[in-house]
């Protein structure tokens, strides 16, 4: 949610951002005016109330004093109705309006103007055809979607065997990463949630057709960042205790609207898939500078692994919904000979933190709102399919990256395992 103090006194730089993202600036001329209702009517209702309480005598009070306190109370309470309705409609008004976009986030319509601020490792040069990772995951009998798909539907994926184990392989590396060598805080919470926490962190009510409702107001979580968030929804905390860094393996659930045709096969666009994500709660003034320390534990991940990688900054038109700014990490995938993306990390600034009413008490004891910040770190599903891609040889074998290899017991994967 967008602080009410920069609608009334600078409209232009939250249009002008409107504009950037190519979003549709009718709602926002809209939300002015009934933030300029909401105002009016409040100053006429706090009018009526003070002529009220001027009005309220000392001793007992005459027949026509009665009669006229009897009617404007009555006035009153319509013009408190009035004002609680056009707060109401106010406060649905401001949730669909994005987040402001940082002066440096560059210009476009869509991925194809995100800028590529720097590529780490070179990819693999290889003297034969590589598989993708799906041929590879079936032939070595790690990963099964014919059976998912009878289970459940398409876009599912059962992990088996040795694939079972490289995935919790791969997530015990990341949590013991975020963990022990940046001092995250680890968090298992529950992957059911309730409507609080996805209007919490800006999924409702925009993206409600990309997420799984459950009904009785709980829906099933599409990222981690909605519980680790929220786990301080309407709380005040403490400025020493900034900055609060949390991480947790959970499952993810995402309809994928709008994705049809896209990524059919493979683990890249699951409607069910395993993430680590990584949270901070921080001080106004030191947002982005966090920011970039995020982007580097998540990187951390895909330097371990040895997996070649480049960090592009989005652009306007690609950003998301409560993004004031994002870095998404791409890694190489030789199999399509293209970067895809990996993990996202964004500054939010204090937008969810409106939202969800998580504040701070700085050291001169005024009242504040966190900035919160996000990405992952890293999806799971996605760097199991960059390992087999990156790590195969030409007879079909997994060489184990050597980070793994003491979670795995095993130096590579072969068919007679």
């Amino acid at each position: 949610m967008i602080n009410p103090k920069l609608i009334r006194e600078t409209p232009e730089v939250i249009e002008a951002s409107l504009n950037q993202r190519g979003s549709d600036a009718d709602a926002f001329q809209a939300l002015i005016k009934l933030d300029e209702l909401w105002r009016t009517q409040q100053i006429k209702l706090e009018t009526y109330q003070a002529k009220r309480n001027q009005l309220i005598p000392k001793g007992k009070p005459t027949e026509e004093q009665r009669k006229s306190l009897s009617e404007l109370s009555d006035h009153i309470k319509q013009l408190q109705q009035d004002v609680n309705l056009t707060k109401e409609q106010l406060d649905v008004a401001s949730m669909d309006i994005p987040n402001v976009l940082q002066s440096d986030v560059p210009t476009g319509k869509d991925e194809t103007s995100n800028v590529v601020i720097r590529t780490e490792g070179q990819p693999k040069l290889f003297g034969f055809t590589p598989k993708p990772h799906d041929q590879l995951a079936t032939d070595l009998n790690l990963v099964d979607f014919e059976r998912s798909s009878k289970i459940t539907g398409s876009r599912f994926a059962t992990f088996t065997g040795l694939g079972a184990r490289l995935e919790r392989a791969i997530s015990a590396l990341m949590l013991d990463t975020h963990t022990k060598t940046f001092n995250y805080r680890e968090v298992s919470p529950p992957v059911i949630i309730n409507t609080d926490s996805l209007k919490g962190t800006g999924q409702l009510p925009k993206f409600a057709d990309d997420q799984y409702a459950l009904g009785d107001d709980q829906w099933l979580s599409p990222t981690a960042e909605v519980q680790l968030t929220n786990f301080h929804r309407d709380e005040i905390l403490s400025e020493q205790d900034l900055p609060i860094k949390y991480c947790a393996f959970t499952q993810c659930f995402r309809k994928e609207a709008g994705s049809y045709g896209k990524d059919m096969r493979g683990l890249i666009r699951l409607h069910q898939f395993n993430k680590v994500e990584l949270v901070q709660f921080v001080s106004p003034e030191t947002s982005n500078d966090y920011l970039n320390e995020l982007l580097s534990h998540a990187e951390q991940i895909l330097k371990l692994l040895e997996l070649p990688y480049r960090v592009v900054k989005l652009c306007s038109g690609d950003i998301g919904f409560s993004s004031s700014k994002t870095f998404d990490l791409e890694v190489w995938f030789p199999a399509q000979n293209c970067y895809r993306e990996i993990s996202s990390c964004s500054n939010f600034l204090d937008f969810q933190a409106r939202r969800s009413k998580i504040r701070y008490r700085d050291q001169n004891n005024k009242v504040q709102y966190v900035h919160t910040l996000n990405g992952s770190g890293l999806a799971v599903g996605r760097t199991f399919a960059a390992i087999l891609e990156n790590f195969q040889d030409e007879s079909g074998i997994i060489h184990i990256p050597k980070a793994l290899q003491g979670y795995m017991g095993l130096e590579e994967i072969g068919y007679e395992q």
